[in-house]
């Protein structure tokens, strides 16, 4: 029995995203690259976490490169195409949270 294709929706760059990807490592970009291509025909990347507090079908992609995380954000939830929403590498070496600034 043969299986049919999955159907890709189109994957859609906002705003900074797709330049912020270009400057990822090679790696970073191929592991991404796989990763939003499973979404685009419906299936959960292996990194995929879904997103808090930013509403409904936000997802995070997380992969780690020579001591430093880098992150893509997206959304799958309209039929017709993956929007990337944002792209980029963590910039905090501890904990979850940027560090805040010191004032004085």
């Amino acid at each position: 029995m043969e299986s049919l294709p999955r159907p890709t929706r189109a994957l859609l760059w906002i705003a900074s995203s797709r330049k912020d990807y270009a400057e990822f490592p090679p790696k970073v970009q191929e592991a991404f690259g796989f990763e939003l291509f499973l979404a685009q025909t419906g299936q959960h990347p292996p990194s995929a976490k879904m997103l808090k507090g930013l509403g409904a079908g936000i997802v995070e992609l997380v992969e780690d490169h020579d001591s430093d995380t880098y992150r893509a954000v997206y959304t799958a939830r309209f039929d017709t195409a993956v929007y990337v929403l944002h792209c980029f590498k963590k910039k905090s070496k501890r904990g979850i949270k940027t560090p805040r600034a010191i004032s004085s």
